[in-house]
């Protein structure tokens, strides 16, 4: 959680006294453009060649994510029935979070398969599967590799009902 909770003691005093504005920054928040920040800097590392860099900003984007798809849906769940808007923003918020947790989740995979570790990058793909059905195209994308991987040996279709 780093990437999320910068020190106070090193912020300005107008900024201790407005957190919400520290944790908007598209830099250093608690926000999905922070955690997409992270992920743009493990894609850099990646594609400088540098894999454990990489690995180690996309692993904490993915802490960060997973973080606010849960907060989202704490928030939403405590707000159900008392005021509509909060649950809707919450449950909007947690969608766009849970497809970003899956796009990291797809690039670690790919990270893995890149370093000579497969096993490792199978319940990442899994998870993908699992949370954004297969039938989505990160879903797809995910099952393909499980396929390419040699962990399931049956190929899938979105478009063709199975039989």
């Amino acid at each position: 959680m780093a990437l999320v909770a910068p020190a106070l003691g090193s912020l300005p005093a107008a900024a201790q006294q407005e957190p919400q504005k520290v944790l908007q920054s598209s830099r250093s928040g608690l926000n999905l453009a922070a955690v997409q920040a992270k992920v743009d800097q493990g894609d850099a590392a990646a594609a400088a060649g540098n894999l454990s860099e990489a690995k180690a900003d996309y692993d904490e984007a993915l802490d960060a994510a997973s973080y606010l798809v849960s907060a989202y849906r704490n928030l939403s769940g405590a707000f159900r029935g008392l005021d509509a808007r909060i649950p809707r923003e919450m449950d909007q918020k947690g969608r766009a979070a849970t497809e970003l947790q899956a796009s990291i989740e797809l690039r670690l995979a790919a990270l893995l398969r890149r370093m000579n570790k497969p096993q490792v990058a199978v319940p990442l793909l899994v998870r993908v599967v699992q949370r954004m059905s297969p039938t989505s195209p990160q879903g797809q994308k995910a099952y393909q590799g499980l396929l390419e991987l040699g962990f399931v040996a049956t190929p899938y279709n979105a478009a063709t009902p199975a039989p």
